[in-house]
Order: C-alpha cells, then sequence, then structure tokens
C-alpha cells in the first residue's frame, strides 16, 4: 500500500521559494530514522510495529523546493488490526511563535493512496504550549483523511460539534492525551486537494470551545494562616482548575511576596521569630494540599508535567527572609516549581529623594538594580538549587505602591521601562511581567473609566511596544548590551535574531522637562554613532518621541499614537510626525543617529 504527498505550508510569511531539486533516492525503512530537507525534517516513526505480526514500513523524500515538499510511504503489515504500526510524518520547524503574534498559516496538501484494506489517517498535527519548549497544552489535528475506519482521540466516541472550514464540512472531537487536550476536525469527505488558512481552526476553537490563546497564572492565598482561611483556599481549588481547563492554566502561585509577612506595612500576619524553614514547611504543606483537591477536581492538571508553580515571589532579595535561604531550606523538594521568581521596584512611590533623572531616568540605577538580580540568580544556579529553571521576574514596574503621579505615569516612565527591560534581557532574564492595575499610575492602560482616572492608553505602553519591536524575532533572539560613554543618561543595544545583527536600539535619557522650558529654546540632542556590517544598505529609524520627558500625552512610536480617543487605542498615524526616516552607512560601516533628549530610537537594518 502507498500514501504519496505533497505539501505546500509557507507558514508567517516565510522567504521567497528557491529553485528547487529532485532529492537524491533514499528510502527510509528503520524504526526512527529521519532526513531534513530544506525547512522540513521527515520522520518515519515505526513506534508501534510491535504490534504487528509481520511486516515493514518504507518512505522517502521526493522533491523539495522552498516551503514544498513532496514524498511516499509505502508499507505492508499483518496481523494487530486494531493497533497503530506507524505514523510517517514531516515536521515544518520554525521555531516557537507566540500564537498571538501569527495572523495566517496558508498551506496547500495534495495527496493520494493505492491499496485496500487501508486504516490511516491524514492530517495536520499542531502542538500549542504555555511557553518555548514547554509541555504541551494542546494538540489541534486536521483530518484530511479519515482511512478505513481510522477514528480520532474523543472523550465519549461522539463528536462535539459539526462546522464548516475551509470549503467543508469537519466533525469536531475533544479528548486527553497524557497530560494535554486534543481537538480533531474530522473532514466529511476526503479532502485529497487541501487548500485553507490553518487559522481559521484556531479561530474557531478561540471562539466556540474555550481554547485560549493566553494563559493565565493563579494565585493561591499564603498569607492568611487559621483553619477556616485553610479550609476557604481548598475550597477555591475546584472553581479555579475548572476555570482553567483545557489550556488556559500557566502556573500555579502559592502566596505573594511572603518575605513581607512579618514587616508589611499593610498588616503583620506572621511573627517575628518565623523563618525561612518556617515558611518552606508552610509552602510545601499547602501544594500538597493543592494538590491532592486538584487530584479530586481537575485530575489532569495533578499530573507531574502540568503541577507547576511560579515561585516564591519575594518581593526583593533583602528582605525578612532571603531567597537562597529559602532554596536551600528545601522550597523545591517536590520539584514542581517552573520558574524561580522575584518581584523587583527601583523605589517607591512615597521614598524621600525619588525623581525623574535621578530614580527612573537613570541607566546606572538600572544597571545597579538588574546586577544584584542576575548575581541572585547566578549563586543559585551555581549552588544547584535551580538548575534549569528559569530566573523571571514575577512581578515589576517602575515605583511599588502603584507608582507615583508625574512620574510613573509620564513619558519618562516610558523610557526607564526600554530602558530597564532592554538591560534586563541583555543579562538573561527571560521573562518580566510588569504590574498593572485599575487607578495605577504605573499602569499601560486604564481599562474603565474612574473617578480618579481616564480610560485610555498611557505613557509606559509606548515603552512596551519599543520593547516588544526589539526582541521579536521567534526564539532565536539575543539582546547586547552596548555600553556608552555617559553611562548615567543612556543606553544602547543591539538585538540578534538567529546570530545576525538586525536591530540596534538607543535611549537617551536626559530629562527634558518641556513644561519649564522656553518653546523657543531648540531642544538638544546627542549623537550616537554605531559600527554595522560592510555592505549593508541602509538603516531604517522608528522614534519614540513625546514633547518631553514629563509628557502625558502626545507621544508617539514610529509615528502612531495609540491615543483612546483616536481609535479607541488602536494605531493611528500621525500627519505631523515624521516617518520613513533612514540612516545612512558610510563605506566604513558606521552609521550616525541624532537622538534628542529624553527620546529613543530602533535603528533596524534593511
Amino acid at each position: 500500500m502507498k500514501l504519496s504527498y505533497s505539501l505546500l505550508l509557507p507558514i508567517l510569511a516565510l522567504g521567497n521559494t528557491v529553485t528547487g531539486s529532485v532529492i537524491a533516492k533514499r528510502e527510509l525503512c528503520g524504526q526512527y530514522e529521519t532526513q531534513s530537507v530544506g525547512p522540513y525534517t521527515f520522520y518515519t516513526n515505526l513506534w508501534g510495529e510491535s504490534s504487528a505480526t509481520s511486516g515493514w514500513q518504507c518512505s522517502g523524500i521526493d522533491y523539495q523546493s522552498g516551503n514544498e515538499v513532496s514524498w511516499h510511504t509505502v508499507w505492508d503489515w499483518a496481523g494487530g488490526s486494531s493497533s497503530v504500526k506507524s505514523y510517517s510524518n514531516i515536521e515544518y520547524a520554525f521555531g516557537w511563535k507566540q500564537f498571538s503574534s501569527i495572523s495566517n498559516i496558508p498551506t496547500t496538501w495534495n495527496w493520494k493512496y493505492t491499496g485496500s484494506n487501508v486504516v490511516a489517517d491524514v492530517s495536520y498535527d499542531i502542538f500549542t504550549s504555555p511557553y518555548p519548549d514547554g509541555p504541551a497544552s494542546y494538540e489541534i489535528m486536521i483530518w484530511v483523511g479519515a482511512l478505513g475506519g481510522a477514528g480520532p482521540i474523543s472523550s465519549t466516541g461522539s463528536p462535539v460539534a459539526t462546522v464548516d472550514i475551509a470549503g467543508a464540512t469537519w466533525k469536531l472531537y475533544k479528548g486527553p492525551n497524557t497530560s494535554w487536550t486534543v481537538f480533531s476536525f474530522v473532514a466529511e469527505t476526503e479532502q485529497t486537494t487541501f487548500n485553507a488558512d490553518l487559522m481559521d481552526f484556531f479561530h474557531y476553537l478561540i471562539q466556540n470551545e474555550g481554547f485560549s490563546a493566553s494563559q493565565f497564572i493563579h494565585g493561591f492565598n499564603l498569607a492568611k494562616n487559621d483553619s477556616k482561611s485553610l479550609q476557604s483556599l481548598l475550597d477555591t481549588v475546584p472553581l479555579a482548575c475548572r476555570a482553567l481547563q483545557d489550556g488556559k492554566l500557566a502556573y500555579w502561585e502559592l502566596g505573594n511576596e511572603p518575605d513581607l509577612y512579618k514587616t508589611s506595612s499593610q498588616g503583620v500576619v506572621r511573627p517575628a521569630n518565623w523563618t525561612e524553614q518556617d515558611y518552606v514547611d508552610e509552602w510545601l504543606t499547602k501544594s500538597r494540599d493543592i494538590r491532592h483537591a486538584l487530584a479530586e477536581a481537575c485530575p489532569e492538571l495533578a499530573t507531574e508535567s502540568n503541577y507547576k508553580y511560579i515561585a516564591p515571589s519575594f518581593a526583593g532579595i533583602s528582605n525578612s527572609l532571603k531567597p537562597i535561604a529559602t532554596w536551600k531550606d528545601g522550597l523545591n523538594s517536590d520539584h514542581n516549581i517552573a520558574l524561580n521568581s522575584e518581584h523587583n521596584y527601583v523605589g517607591g512611590a512615597t521614598s524621600p529623594g525619588v525623581t525623574l533623572q535621578g530614580t527612573l531616568m537613570n541607566h546606572t540605577r538600572v544597571v545597579q538594580n538588574v546586577n544584584a538580580l542576575v548575581n541572585l540568580s547566578r549563586v543559585l544556579a551555581e549552588d544547584g538549587l535551580t538548575e534549569d529553571i528559569p530566573f523571571v521576574l514575577g512581578e515589576h514596574n517602575s515605583l511599588y505602591n502603584e507608582g507615583a503621579p508625574g512620574l510613573s505615569n509620564a513619558f519618562g516612565a516610558a523610557l526607564w521601562g526600554v530602558d530597564f527591560n532592554l538591560y534586563a534581557a541583555s543579562q538573561g532574564i527571560r521573562r518580566q511581567h510588569m504590574h498593572q492595575g485599575t487607578d495605577y499610575r504605573y499602569a499601560s492602560w486604564q481599562p474603565i473609566q474612574t473617578e480618579k482616572t481616564a480610560i485610555g492608553t498611557k505613557p509606559p505602553y509606548y515603552g512596551n511596544i519599543f520593547v516588544a519591536e526589539m526582541v521579536r524575532g521567534g526564539s532565536n533572539v539575543q539582546i547586547t548590551n552596548l555600553p556608552l560613554s555617559s553611562s548615567s543618561t543612556e543606553g544602547a543595544y543591539a538585538a540578534y535574531v538567529n546570530g545576525k545583527l538586525a536591530r540596534i536600539a538607543v535611549v537617551n535619557l536626559v530629562e527634558y522637562n518641556y513644561t519649564s522650558t522656553d518653546p523657543a529654546t531648540k531642544r538638544p540632542s546627542a549623537l550616537y554613532t554605531f559600527q554595522v556590517p560592510s555592505g549593508t544598505p541602509s538603516i531604517s529609524v522608528r522614534r519614540l518621541i513625546a514633547n518631553g520627558s514629563d509628557a502625558i500625552t502626545g507621544i508617539t512610536w514610529d509615528g502612531y499614537s495609540y491615543n483612546y480617543e483616536l481609535d479607541g487605542g488602536r494605531p493611528v498615524r500621525l500627519d505631523n510626525v515624521t516617518i520613513n526616516e533612514k540612516a545612512r552607512v558610510d563605506r566604513n560601516g558606521l552609521v550616525s543617529i541624532d537622538i534628542p533628549y529624553s527620546s529613543a530610537a530602533i535603528l533596524a537594518i534593511d
């Protein structure tokens, strides 16, 4: 029996198709043989061959050109009629992509088969995970052919829906496989010539089946410590897990900033003699109780691969509980901590001496702050306490206690966010959660109108967009710090994608207060020169700018305003802002850029 395939899969705006060639004849007949051609890797995958009394399978690549590939599989099995013998497949490797960044997945597939008594499926198989290289949370299968009575994974054996997508009718099945949820779209008739955008299937799942493009960290209470509070905690477990089933859960969190429990001005909830070991013992006891409750209410979330925490979520590295002592006392005894989380703020909203220039728009302060965190991460890793556990900022922003007016909600805070987040990334901190809340001064946006705060986009949001542009490019992006001469009032960074320079960011942190400056006075600027690869044709310049560091409105990124009043917060290109700017590269590979005080720019290699 034989199946032949031809697949065209130009995913995510891949490069132009190049001249192809017939692949040299090579038959793959071993149990787990592979062959790589272009962006594809072929797998024989005879994982169930032992269920046959006799037989064989051989496969081969016939042709490959750019994103197009064709291959064949021939087999002859006997015995084990109800068991899968093999699953020959070809993988398209485009790296981990954040789901929300994917706009379309166009594909064309032509296939045919010969023979009789064939029991097989012909399908796309797509996995999603809450983070790169993490465990699967969803498997989405699109069966363009179900031959000889082959059926998908299903909890009930019956479809949960019948849907029309891509010009065909599909039966949708749902069921668990190990620790993840499988959605299978099975075509009612064989789609031997299939042309579609696979995102249409995802859109259906998001709108109708609870598939989540976002995932959530759920926090359990640790601060309250009487028997009634413990029972209340356990009573919330079924409610939380049922709301976060089907891949919506990223991690659990047990306790918020427990290193402040015996000192907090908001209320002391532990005695003065409460130690790191006391905290660890309590954390382990309650996390085990939670897992037992999960096993009853949502058993799939209580498995070893799915039951993961972000911890310890300390407020800082030098409070009443010390991180190193906490890990040494056995915090990860159950091996269920996925992320080593610390919180961080550069100062307090009401602390004496806090200023825009001295506290936020201060590169030296950023470097000192981040380096202390990185040093902690290094010590924990070297001591073998957090092996293979990424260090992250589970909560951070400018000034604790929700930020300070005129500081955390000014354009200077957006520039601080650019500098802090890029420097942290350059030092290996892979994940940073910026804290938000309704009416918070440091929030990136206000979702509702209140007596205190108008609905709309706030200055820090523009810094977030700048950082997102700088770090984009998939799973193989490296951010590098570029030290400059004036260490306290400027920062520069390079972004390498797949080992190649893609972008340079420069942020000027000299405070320019436009409300107290003579409008007739020309705004000062600084000139920066960078070395780029020789032969670079040109550099595109995109600017983050406002009237000054104290601006609350009138901010633009690459000429776009995200002002709520313009189009509900969607980007609107303004006519009075310069765009499509180019910077010339001289014959020595040098490029210069003039940056006004209190502004930033990205130089993109064209």
